[in-house]
């Protein structure tokens, strides 16, 4: 330390390490201020930092930081099930989804023939309406072949739309999927125009891309089907 004239420690560059609050505490000041941030030289030496020069390499590595593109973690805000009907694979919202079941062959109702209605199907003791998809979107159930490394297992798919829910007869099932809904793309006009009607975009997920039907419309399409 260096003492002043009357032998008390100096103020000075640094004086807050040496008699301040993280120093001895032998600064007079303290009774004033209680700690060194509420001291004038505390708050000099930090205006001399804030205007000390920098060097080019400091100015280098800043600039080099700004000009970095800025980088977000994607949020993943949507959610589907992810199935294929022929060499089509679609998806609908999870929230319609009431559970998956194994395929069984649909009674046919008397009397009822509207477009996609096969009959109904026992799945728990309880009797659903199976509706063909691909009837009802246009497109056809042959062809299409499981993704590498998984087995195709025929399924049926129970959802819910109002008050009524249905069995979805699907060739295979991928599972669901969580995604940000800003990687959905806007269908192709190559796409078959009785499906692209029902779409809301096109998810590409990893060797798939897959068609995001819209609930709403497809919805009403199953309604129709019991009027």
């Amino acid at each position: 330390m260096n003492p002043t004239d009357d032998g008390s420690p100096s103020h000075g560059a640094g004086c807050w390490s040496r008699i301040g609050v993280t120093g001895d505490g032998s600064c007079e000041l303290l009774t004033q201020h209680a700690h060194c941030r509420n001291c004038g030289e505390y708050a000099g030496a930090a205006l001399q930092n804030l205007a000390r020069a920098v060097d080019d390499g400091y100015l280098r590595e800043w600039a080099e930081h700004f000009r970095a593109p800025e980088t977000r973690d994607e949020r993943l805000d949507s959610s589907s099930v992810v199935f294929r009907i022929g060499r089509e694979w679609l998806a609908l919202p999870t929230a319609m989804f009431v559970r998956i079941a194994p395929h069984t062959t649909p009674h046919r109702v008397p009397h009822r023939a509207a477009p996609g209605l096969r009959g109904v199907v026992n799945v728990g003791g309880r009797l659903y309406p199976c509706v063909s998809l691909a009837e009802l979107l246009g497109i056809g159930e042959d062809g299409g072949e499981s993704r590498q490394g998984r087995h195709t297992f025929a399924r049926l798919l129970l959802v819910q739309w109002e008050e009524r829910a249905y069995a979805l007869p699907v060739a295979d099932l991928h599972g669901i999927v969580r995604y940000a809904a800003t990687r959905v793309l806007p269908p192709a006009a190559t796409i078959n125009k009785g499906l692209l009607r029902y779409l809301t975009g096109v998810l590409p997920e990893q060797d798939m891309r897959i068609g995001c039907l819209d609930a709403g419309l497809v919805g009403h399409q199953l309604a129709r089907t019991l009027r």
